[in-house]
């Protein structure tokens, strides 16, 4: 496939065409590519808030945070995807470690600022209330963080969906399938998929957006505070 056979005229029409005539195939594909996401983002859900919720909580371990998260943006996925090959051979377990080592540094990072930066007068009240350091952390400061760190979880959820194509060169199975076979599907397979790939992404968004903003504190968007990711680093500034 060439540029100018991605850009002649038709093509885009024929892509549609594709997915209007393989309903079964691109759904089967897609729950593949939903799985494996999903299952990413479980794991990477359970390592990642809980580290940096703590981290923020303590004060500490900022360089940890910042530096796990510099080095995951660092390594490319498909080089994760290829030495995994030589531990977890080819399928799904393999994919799912390179796509767990993506998401969760905008994960660690957002939660660890979010507790970090909660309102210290909000903190000092609840510990002169008599709270212990596990109910402060779980009854004041997550709840206070939640915007920012499901800014960061939306961040993730978006990187993950799309870059789970990937799983295709390890036999992990999803829409990749279809993107990496021209020969079998032709150009408008390709395109098909590639099109569906990106509606996953943008829904993932979408999803997770809706969320954030339904955990956000009705003040802070009556002030018209927004909580949106760096599209660099995947990281909330909040405003001061």
């Amino acid at each position: 496939m060439t540029i100018a056979d991605a850009f002649r005229p038709g093509t885009f029409v024929d892509a549609l065409r594709f997915i209007g005539e393989h309903p079964h195939l691109l759904w089967t594909k897609t729950a593949e590519q939903l799985e494996l996401s999903g299952a990413a983002m479980g794991v990477a859900l359970l390592i990642a808030i809980p580290l940096g919720a703590w981290l923020g909580h303590v004060h500490r371990g900022s360089f940890l945070a910042i530096n796990v998260s510099n080095i995951g943006r660092a390594l490319p996925s498909p080089a994760i995807i290829a030495i995994g090959l030589a531990i977890f051979g080819i399928g799904f377990t393999n994919v799912l470690v390179a796509l767990v080592v993506l998401a969760v540094p905008p994960m660690l990072t957002n939660a660890y600022v979010a507790v970090d930066e909660v309102d210290s007068d909000a903190v000092e009240a609840a510990r002169g209330m008599g709270m212990r350091p596990l109910q402060l952390l779980l009854r004041v400061e997550l709840p206070l963080a939640l915007p920012l760190v499901f800014a960061g979880i939306r961040t993730a959820a978006v990187y993950v969906v799309s870059t789970a194509t990937l799983a295709a060169f390890a036999g992990g199975g999803g829409l990749g399938d279809i993107i990496a076979n021209q020969a079998s599907y032709r150009l408008e397979g390709v395109i098909g998929a590639a099109i569906c790939v990106s509606a996953l992404a943008l829904a993932a968004d979408l999803v997770f957006g809706l969320l954030q903003l339904a955990v956000t504190p009705p003040g802070l968007r009556r002030r018209g505070k927004t909580l949106e990711p760096d599209v660099v680093t995947g990281v909330v500034a909040t405003e001061q």
